[in-house]
């Protein structure tokens, strides 16, 4: 569903709070902007009073009359320097400041989302929104305030003047500006929506690269390099598409300025004349009204060529507000307590879940308790709703009805925190950062000693070869471990958990993409990890959970079969046929 397009108030009024820290520092450049405005509108004044004076009594202008009005001139110009100077660096590093709080509230309310929201939305999007569209932001933080300050002490100040030295000429030059202000908004509005556009598509053209980047083995393996270049090339006459239309409403947008600047020049000349002629006017009152006039000019342009930064600063701050409003449904409840000294006892009462996107039902009232240290292990066909029975303890997802107790606590009513911190989860596709074997097996605690992260290696089996690495632990592993092997990355995966100590463990899958030799080293490591917690296995490998306590066959959304290995193969059912079909193949 498109999200729903926001009105420009209404995302300044979510834009302004942002403003709340710096206060102190816009004050002082709004103040500046000032300083610059009065050291321009002076200058009119001063040319006019010398013209006037110049063609009533020349003999009034004295050498020092004029170099005191010179120097009074030139010592506000050395104001104006000084307050250009704090406006161009403190005013936009006041700017970036902004970006830097508003990128951090996105990055942080990213964090706190559900699976549900980044199942449903491109990686490359989210990464648009927290940087490239919050790049203008800086410029319009510090322009918006600043600009439409300087317009209305200017347009402001500009009529005053103007309405005392020839009024009605006055009033026919600002009945423009209405109708001026209309034309220019209706092009105005038609440039916010090609910028949406254009900054959604960027969104889409990351997204495409780094799907392309990521699979990049796949694309040479099978060849399709030209397919992926087709894709591209449709995406980005996409994207010049969109500048078409963007740059064709800017271009209108400037013309309509240039042409109404046209008229008001027009009206000056010719009224500005005629009143000349009939004595309604001095020359210096029109050598004045015209630098006003061009003033004035000056600034509305300032405006127009502003315009195209506060759509892009507009589009930007809707794109972050749209992160910021997307629902955070799995968070501590009011009262929430931390979990202690868990022993491991889970119990699920009357379980059942659906997706909230498609609502197809995956666990349908589900019952089970499973011991403190007990080792449970989950079989069955595809889609028959392990994994997310797993899933949910740790609260990736909320049971549509039903609770999940941990110790007698409903999950509900504990922090997540500490939920998460007393759950371990090894799974099939093992996810490292980018950096270190030694920070990647720390995230597991990142105030771990070194001595400790070293330990969790030995007891995961992953000691011996991280030693033989070139640089050993501080060995770089690439993008997603990409410098290590399957089974490498499994044990430093296994050494993380190792490292974080939880009461339960959930294994998901976690040998299933392995060599036969990876396997056993992996497993090895798993029964390590696996004593004395409570554990839940995933496994389509039948072989590796024989062992287990007891082992619940899913399928149909429900447990239809539970008990141990012999029980369970004599009792002739769904697990035989997926046994002995395992066996034969």
């Amino acid at each position: 569903m498109e999200p729903r397009r926001m009105k420009t108030r209404e995302l300044l009024v979510r834009f302004a709070p942002y403003y709340r820290k710096y206060i102190p520092t816009l004050l002082m450049d709004l103040f500046c902007a000032a300083m610059t405005t009065v050291c321009e509108l002076v200058l009119p004044l001063i040319l006019r009073y010398i013209t006037n004076q110049g063609v009533a009594d020349a003999a009034s202008l004295t050498v020092r009359t004029v170099c005191g009005i010179g120097l009074l001139y030139f010592a506000l110009r050395i104001v104006d320097a000084v307050a250009n100077f704090y406006m161009a660096y403190t005013g936009h590093v006041m700017g970036a400041k902004i970006e830097t709080d508003m990128r951090l509230d996105a990055f942080e309310h990213l964090q706190k989302l559900s699976d549900s929201y980044f199942n449903n939305t491109k990686v490359g999007q989210l990464m648009s929104r927290i940087t490239n569209d919050l790049f203008d932001v800086t410029e319009f933080a510090h322009h918006c305030p600043e600009e439409f300050f300087i317009a209305f002490v200017k347009a402001l100040v500009s009529f005053i003047i103007l309405a005392r030295i020839n009024l009605l000429l006055t009033v026919i030059i600002f009945a423009i500006v209405p109708v001026m202000a209309v034309s220019c908004t209706y092009f105005n509005l038609k440039m916010r929506a090609a910028f949406k556009k254009q900054r959604h598509h960027i969104g889409e053209l990351n997204a495409r690269i780094e799907d392309n980047l990521l699979g990049n083995r796949v694309v040479r393996a099978f060849s399709n390099q030209d397919i992926e270049i087709a894709k591209f090339c449709r995406d980005n006459q996409t994207f010049l598409k969109i500048k078409r239309e963007m740059y064709l409403y800017m271009a209108s947008f400037q013309d309509t300025v240039r042409l109404f600047d046209g008229i008001m020049y027009t009206v000056v000349i010719v009224a500005g004349g005629l009143f000349l002629l009939n004595g309604r006017i001095t020359s210096g009152d029109l050598v004045a009204y015209t630098l006003y006039i061009s003033t004035l000019l000056a600034t509305i342009r300032r405006i127009i060529e502003f315009a195209e930064q506060f759509q892009r600063g507009m589009t930007g701050v809707e794109r972050f507000v749209e992160i910021m409003d997307a629902e955070v449904d799995i968070f501590d409840e009011e009262g929430a307590v931390p979990l202690h000294d868990v022993k491991g006892e889970i119990r699920f009462d009357h379980v059942s879940f659906e997706y909230p996107d498609d609502h197809n039902p995956v666990l349908d009232d589900i019952n089970l308790t499973v011991r403190p240290g007990e080792k449970v292990a989950l079989v069955g066909p595809s889609g028959g709703g392990k994994t997310t029975l797993c899933n949910l303890m740790p609260r990736f997802y909320d049971p549509t009805s039903g609770r999940i107790l941990v110790d007698g606590q409903d999950i509900r009513h504990v922090t997540l925190e500490s939920l998460r911190s007393n759950i371990g989860v090894v799974q099939q596709d093992v996810y490292l950062f980018s950096g270190t074997v030694y920070e990647n097996i720390a995230y597991g605690r990142p105030a771990a000693s070194r001595e400790e992260v070293i330990e969790a290696a030995k007891m995961a089996g992953a000691d011996e070869f991280i030693s033989q690495l070139k640089n050993g632990y501080d060995t770089y592993v690439g993008e997603r471990g990409v410098k290590l092997s399957g089974g490498q990355k499994q044990r430093i995966s296994i050494a993380r958990v190792f490292l974080k100590n939880p009461a339960i463990l959930v294994l998901d899958e976690a040998t299933s993409a392995l060599d036969n030799e990876s396997e056993h080293l992996v497993s090895v490591s798993l029964d390590k990890l696996a004593q004395g917690r409570t554990t839940l296995t995933i496994a389509h490998r039948l072989s590796t959970i024989q062992g287990a306590d007891r082992i619940l066959v899913l399928a149909g959304n429900h447990i239809v079969e539970e008990g141990s290995h012999e029980e369970l193969m004599k009792l002739g059912g769904m697990y035989y046929d997926l046994y002995t079909m395992a066996n034969a193949s």
